[in-house]
């Protein structure tokens, strides 16, 4: 039986437990349970950008947070057209 990890709960410990080690942070995730972390970020002045993978599938929770945001399908159109 393999073993499962609740890797959301990790990274949110772990991100808050080093901010004092980073200017700023980049959170990649259309997953909504990361709502909350993407908010506490903002609020300590730490996000620089939240890259979600496809802009027709991410939670609707993280739709607030659109000035940070970029598409990472979007982005890679415009990389490859170069």
């Amino acid at each position: 039986m393999k073993t499962l990890g609740n890797v959301d709960a990790e990274l949110v410990l772990h991100t808050v437990d080093k901010i004092r080690q980073y200017k700023k942070a980049v959170i990649i995730t259309g997953d909504g349970d990361f709502h909350c972390l993407v908010e506490y970020l903002i609020g300590k002045k730490k996000l620089y950008k939240l890259l979600i993978p496809n802009q027709y599938g991410y939670s609707s929770l993280l739709r607030k947070f659109k000035k940070y945001i970029s598409f990472i399908n979007v982005l890679r159109d415009k990389l490859e057209r170069k």
